[in-house]
């Protein structure tokens, strides 16, 4: 039985000490941020109990990157509702009674969401309310201490999120675009090796690898977010904010590249449990078209990084390597009742279309033209 329990115990710790590894940057940027944060509401204003600095701190950190600037606002107006209203209710009905609790729950509360107040906001004003009525009842100090304690965490974490990014604001986002590409180029992979033995069942782990792969375009999404707010409180890195603006409009194309996987996996798995045999080219043809998907995320990555020569080679590799699994995968078309082929080849063509729009190789009408060109041409 115990050896049992250690055979447990060992990989859940071994699994929760690589996730801290992982993760040690929030944790220490968090304890530091709420650390500070109570320095200087001590220090600075001089509040005995400055609860709301590093409670303040904390919450704005908890947010996304790309959101911490909207949070903090909304923390501290938060903080102002619950002050204010724990105060006039007070007043009326007394500190500590049941009655109290209820009124100001109900009116911070209430006032927060008819105002469309976010959830943050409607937390934080009813939790600030509700410390000042059951904890430490409003004074008679003329100075808004919970209020500037908040104003002083949410400035704070707002500062300490943009320490490790000041230097180099873009990088999350180009080593994030790098990893999605990256991603989405071995699921083609393992879609190409099930076709190649006709493995119904590597197909199948293929196609569920694919349905996580929007996790990869909500993390470019929070990642532009957060790229963008690191810009514009960078003054003198603001003149990148064009760059990311030129990303933008590629993530729209890469998710329907990314959906364009998952149907191909789908598909992949259909034909293989089928009896009709799997054509030699086709799983080649699908790694040619993982190549242009990593050579679209070098193209992009390179782009944030203002690595412009580079960029235009990765997108020729783009446009050749599209183009070249489009022309074979056209080749391999034959007219019958074979649907699932029928939806692969549809789906090579589809990808293609979307990475070459994303890198911005050519306008659409052209991008359209030259590809369904490789589709009927000849080989060149």
């Amino acid at each position: 039985m115990a050896t049992v329990t250690r055979g447990r115990v060992g990989p859940a710790v071994r699994e929760a000490a690589g996730r801290l590894r992982r993760g040690w940057l929030p944790v220490v940027e968090a304890t530091l941020a709420a650390t500070v944060a109570w320095m200087l509401a001590t220090r600075l204003v001089g509040h005995p109990q400055p609860f709301f600095a590093p409670a303040a701190a904390l919450i704005v950190l908890g947010q996304a990157r790309g959101q911490r600037i909207r949070r903090a606002v909304e923390v501290v107006l938060g903080v102002a509702a619950g002050v204010l209203v724990a105060d006039l209710v007070v007043q009326a009905l007394g500190p500590r009674t049941t009655w109290t609790v209820l009124t100001v729950i109900l009116l911070t509360v209430s006032l927060a969401v008819a105002v469309g107040a976010s959830s943050v906001t409607v937390v934080q004003a009813a939790v600030s309310a509700l410390y000042l009525v059951v904890v430490s009842p409003p004074t008679e100090s003329l100075i808004p201490f919970r209020f500037v304690d908040a104003l002083i965490g949410g400035a704070v974490a707002v500062v300490a999120s943009q320490l490790v990014d000041a230097r180099r604001p873009l990088a999350p986002l180009v080593a994030e675009f790098r990893h999605t590409f990256a991603e989405l180029a071995e699921v083609l992979d393992e879609i190409a090796d099930a076709l190649d033995r006709g493995d119904d069942t590597a197909a199948l782990a293929a196609l569920d690898r694919a349905r996580h792969a929007d996790a990869g375009v909500e993390r470019l999404r929070d990642a532009v977010q957060a790229a963008g707010e690191a810009l514009r409180l960078n003054v003198r890195r603001r003149r990148h904010l064009g760059r990311l603006r030129s990303v933008e409009g590629s993530i729209r194309q890469i998710d329907y590249a990314v959906r364009n996987v998952r149907v191909l996996a789908r598909a992949a798995v259909t034909f293989t449990r089928g009896a009709a045999p799997v054509p030699a080219d086709l799983g080649a043809t699908v790694r040619t078209l993982a190549e242009a998907v990593r050579s679209a995320g070098d193209a992009l990555a390179a782009d944030l990084g203002g690595q412009e020569e580079v960029a235009d080679g990765h997108a020729a590799r783009v446009d050749a390597a599209a183009l070249a699994a489009v022309r074979v995968a056209g080749r391999l078309f034959t007219a019958g009742p074979n649907l699932p082929l029928a939806m692969i080849i549809g789906q090579i063509r589809a990808t293609a279309i979307d990475l070459l729009r994303g890198v911005g190789v050519d306008d659409d009408a052209t991008v359209l033209s030259r590809v369904d060109a490789a589709v009927t041409g000849p080989e060149r």
